[in-house]
């Protein structure tokens, strides 16, 4: 390290025309004062605001149970739900509440920063702690508000709607028996929470540094580097508002990944000469092909903009992993075509890179980051084969190849024409969800499996046909005669009125009872909290390995935390 280091301060003071042995013997706190520009950033003397995720609450009611609901005990959650239900006139709550096909549930969701009004997002469902309720399977949970909520005095205190959400609640499909209750009492219902009132974005200015000079200077700094187009009328992102409050609109290049937005905007220079950007960008070139001091020098020259790609060229051409992936990723957000394929080269054969370099490659508009993505349907690895598949939907889900359709308006179906092994991928996070790689996969006969408590699937003697029926009460059977492809079967299950949660569960079994062949996959989302290697040469020369974590923010695009499923 020591040696890099020693490197870096060479190449640094070569390109500022300076000698080094005053620097060579000095602390590594001096050494890194030595290496950082004195231009003062948007970052020094601001911090982000509205970046958190926000906690939305409601007790709510989960219907269309079999038989294994209760009657709740009084408590603080049941009063609330009768307030709801009053509200709503529904008649004879009580009784409504004492049917063993209903249960009182807790209802919760995450709204991400920059969560916009019409967004949608999971909603997570569970039964309180002390329920009598034994499965929350084929319900269906009843609209209802989800707001910031407190406790006080053992009453449930409610603030402004932030949510409004309903849906099927999706329990894990391979569920079942007592041992498993504590998963059969929760769930999740995809994509199932609308946004009511939009977030907003912001910087605070520091208490002593706080100005309208100083607001104004930052809000011109942002606004050179970042604008988009209004009803046809090219504006700034940044407005400041006060004397220590700037509001950010969110860039659509960033749409997915606020996270590393808010870092790029902190990273820009509040006031610069001409001269002062050339010497600055000098520095960052420098500290770019280090891997000490690479991903933060990466996204320093993605925040200066187009007089960043230069050195990012450079780097990206580099041997060092690290080096070369960070200027990839910094190259991607700044739309440059070059950073494609080393971008898809991260995403296929380093782990720890996957999810960030995948983001990357879904926020450009070049057709080298579509094609790449393409190319990635066809690896082996479930996970990089179906990130590239959100990547790609992220990038513009009206693409043809990406589109799908909506199946009995319940969750959204893909069948992808690819040359990997079969695969079908199923999500229980971010929006329902079903892809299948390769559209001509069957089912192996005999079979029987259940879809939900009221559809059956029946092949028990074999051949090349699938009856899919729906028994109810009081109502006519209706049955589906098809054939063993699994496209037709789940067209079936969802013409005879099964839910998302239904499919899955068909699905599950099927897999399970090795009536399925092809690699059956749930939420194969490539993992965030990976390290990699870096090799470091010790004092004595001999080089050692360096476990460390990837520098860049996790894109929303691959958190399971307030899935995010779209506007």
């Amino acid at each position: 390290m020591k040696a890099r280091q020693g490197w870096l301060v060479c190449a640094v003071l070569s390109l500022a025309g300076c000698t080094a042995p005053e620097l060579r013997t000095q602390s590594p706190e001096a050494l890194d004062e030595a290496l950082e520009s004195k231009v003062k950033l948007v970052g020094s003397v601001a911090r982000p605001s509205g970046n958190t995720y926000v906690k939305a609450e409601a007790v709510a009611l989960v219907t269309q149970l079999a038989g294994t609901g209760e009657d709740p005990e009084p408590s603080p959650q049941r009063s609330a739900l009768m307030r709801q239900m009053q509200t709503l006139g529904v008649n004879n709550p009580n009784r409504l509440l004492a049917s063993p096909t209903t249960s009182l549930v807790l209802v919760r969701a995450f709204l991400p920063p920059g969560a916009q009004k019409g967004d949608r997002i999971d909603l997570e469902v569970q039964v309180p702690s002390h329920s009598g309720t034994t499965s929350l399977r084929g319900g269906w949970l009843m609209q209802t508000r989800l707001t910031e909520m407190a406790v006080l005095d053992n009453t449930i205190h409610e603030g402004h709607p932030l949510v409004i959400g309903e849906g099927a609640v999706l329990v894990d499909p391979s569920a079942e028996g007592e041992k498993n209750r504590g998963l059969l009492v929760r769930g999740k219902v995809l994509g199932g929470g609308v946004v009511t009132k939009s977030r907003s974005l912001g910087l605070m200015i520091l208490p002593e540094e706080k100005s309208v000079r100083l607001a104004s200077q930052i809000g011109l700094a942002i606004n050179k580097r970042f604008s988009m187009f209004k009803h046809g009328i090219k504006e700034g992102v940044a407005n400041p508002q006060t004397d220590y409050f700037i509001n950010l609109e969110l860039h659509p290049r960033y749409k997915d990944n606020i996270g590393r937005y808010i870092r790029v905007v902190r990273s820009i220079a509040i006031k610069e000469t001409p001269e002062e950007l050339i010497a600055r960008t000098n520095l960052l070139q420098a500290q770019l092909m280090d891997p000490i001091t690479c991903s933060t020098a990466a996204l320093r020259l993605e925040a200066i903009g187009k007089e960043g790609i230069k050195p990012l060229m450079k780097a990206v051409e580099s041997k060092d992993p690290e080096v070369r992936f960070y200027s990839a990723e910094a190259l991607a957000y700044l739309d440059v075509s070059q950073a494609a394929k080393p971008l898809a080269a991260s995403a296929r054969d380093e782990p720890a890179f996957r999810a960030y370099a995948l983001a990357a490659l879904s926020a450009m508009e070049d057709v080298a980051a579509y094609d790449e993505l393409r190319a990635l349907l066809d690896v082996p690895s479930a996970e990089t084969r179906y990130g590239a598949f959100r990547a790609l939907w992220a990038m513009n889900a009206k693409d043809a190849l990406v589109r799908g359709e909506s199946l009995g308006g319940q969750f959204s179906y893909h069948l992808l024409n690819t040359s990997g092994p079969a695969m079908i991928h199923v999500t229980r996070s971010f929006r329902p969800e079903i892809v299948l790689f390769g559209p001509d996969q069957r089912f192996v006969t005999p079979l029987v499996l259940d879809a939900g408590k009221l559809i059956l699937i029946n092949a028990e003697g074999g051949g090349d046909e699938v009856t899919v029926s729906r028994f109810e009460v009081g109502k006519p059977d209706q049955k589906r005669v098809v054939s063993t492809k699994v496209d037709d079967v789940i067209r079936a299950i969802v013409e005879l009125g099964g839910t998302y949660p239904d499919v899955v569960q068909a699905l599950e079994q099927a897999k399970s009872s090795h009536s399925l062949t092809s690699r059956f996959e749930v939420d194969a989302i490539p993992e965030s909290d990976r390290s990699f290697q870096r090799k470091v040469e010790g004092h004595d020369g001999a080089e050692t390995q360096e476990q460390l974590e990837v520098a860049s923010p996790l894109s929303e695009l691959f958190s399971t935390r307030g899935s995010k499923a779209g506007r």
